[in-house]
């Protein structure tokens, strides 16, 4: 802009730079800056830094998070829940948390059991909870924590896969073992019928173990003789005479 066209006056033009620039030079060009961050380009809470001024040069403005992270030439993505990833990085039944949810900082979240599916117990009997860092968690379920022996009973789960049920054993202390139910651990065969030992005489069971059979006895009462014993095993048959 020259405000005096005069030939008698010279060097009074004013360089001025556009709208989106700052400086104004007087007799001769003027050096224009444009700073990119003066139009708030980048995120809320983000800092914008404009390396190059210069107006031939843009799109080389950085954005930086609070977090460290840092894009150049616009709005800088801050957080990344990786919770919210489709297809969902979890398994069923567990619950995904994401403890730094920034950009920059991935592989950091965890997948934990629901509550219906880690209740499985350690010898200390406390509750456990298994958590995998960076995939999917494994979780059991033992059924042996719901007490379903018999009291005495030893339970073992060989298969603690949720999916898995009724595969538990109920083992007793003289050795009987049975599979997704309690154990039956004794067995009296003189309570059987009909009654082994015949009339006027008593039965007894000297080992009443389940697995343990034909063991039993057939005495005469006090006031008879033993006059013929007969054993014959697979089906047990005790034939015993009395005579008074």
């Amino acid at each position: 802009n020259d405000p005096d066209t005069k030939a008698s006056v010279s060097h009074d033009f004013t360089c001025t730079c556009d709208s989106d620039m700052t400086i104004v030079k007087i007799d001769g060009p003027a050096t224009c800056t444009k700073d990119e961050c003066t139009t708030t380009p980048c995120g809320t809470g983000q800092t914008c830094n404009d390396p190059n001024t210069s107006p031939s040069s843009t799109g080389d403005y950085t954005c930086t998070c609070a977090n460290g992270v840092v894009t150049t030439g616009g709005a800088a993505t801050c957080d990344n829940d990786e919770c919210t990833a489709t297809p969902a990085p979890c398994g069923t039944g567990q619950t995904c948390n994401d403890p730094n949810p920034a950009a920059n900082v991935l592989h950091d979240f965890t997948c934990t059991c629901d509550n219906m599916l880690h209740d499985f117990t350690c010898t200390c009997d406390s509750d456990m909870t298994i958590v995998k860092t960076d995939g999917p968690a494994t979780c059991t379920k033992d059924e042996c924590t719901t007490t379903p022996c018999g009291t005495g009973q030893t339970c073992n789960d060989p298969n603690t896969s949720p999916s898995s049920t009724g595969d538990y054993t109920c083992t007793c202390t003289n050795g009987v073992v049975t599979t997704g139910g309690s154990a039956t651990c004794t067995n009296d065969e003189c309570t059987a019928t009909p009654a082994p030992c015949g009339a006027g005489q008593t039965c007894n069971d000297p080992n009443p173990a389940a697995n343990v059979l034909h063991d039993f006895t057939c005495t005469c009462d006090n006031d008879m003789t033993i006059v013929k014993t007969c054993f014959m095993t697979s089906p047990v048959l005790v034939t015993v005479i009395c005579l008074s």
